[in-house]
């Protein structure tokens, strides 16, 4: 008898930050996004706000990044994506900054993957702007998330302040749904 059954497929596991797969990766953006730079020390992220002098290691250079919360088409839940990828934050600017497409919370994005490590290509492809289903903006509302806390180097679906109700309210009067 086999140590493991035929057919048998490792489970994915739940993460609560979204990582791009090959192909197809669909998400609504649900919150304001958050910028920094993000360095790494033993493995473990460091994300500041402000521009650092010189990386920590200086052969893994500091890079740009944003974050934000989002709901996961492919998961049905809620995650944080962070972004480092120059060419996504571009695409996304761009159609921030075009008055045809506008916020980027009021439509879903596909990020289409391609490729591994460095050979790995990104195309930027938004769906036409509809209103987010009541139940995802319910359990948007409902998640306690604090994206600052990312600077902090904790946990943000375990927020420390009260961060996240100022969030909130930002994002129910900005909200485009």
């Amino acid at each position: 008898m086999p140590f493991l059954p035929e057919n048998y497929e490792k489970p994915e596991t739940n993460s609560k930050y979204y990582k791009f797969k090959s192909g197809d990766n669909i998400f609504r953006i649900l919150s304001e996004a958050i910028v920094g730079y993000v360095d790494w020390k033993d493995k473990k992220p460091i994300r500041t706000e402000e521009k650092p002098e010189r990386s920590i290691d200086p052969k893994r250079p500091y890079k740009h990044f944003w974050a934000f919360v989002i709901w996961d088409y492919r998961d049905e839940a809620i995650k944080i994506l962070e972004i480092t990828q120059s060419t996504i934050q571009d695409a996304i600017f761009n159609f921030h900054s075009n008055k045809n497409w506008g916020d980027p919370k009021g439509y879903d994005l596909n990020i289409h993957r391609v490729g591994e490590e460095m050979d790995t290509k990104y195309t930027v492809i938004p769906t036409p702007p509809k209103t987010l289903p009541i139940e995802i903006e319910k359990l948007y509302l409902e998640t306690p998330i604090d994206l600052m806390e990312l600077y902090k180097g904790d946990d943000p679906f375990n927020p420390k302040s009260d961060n996240k109700e100022k969030e909130m309210e930002s994002d129910i009067e900005n909200a485009p749904f």
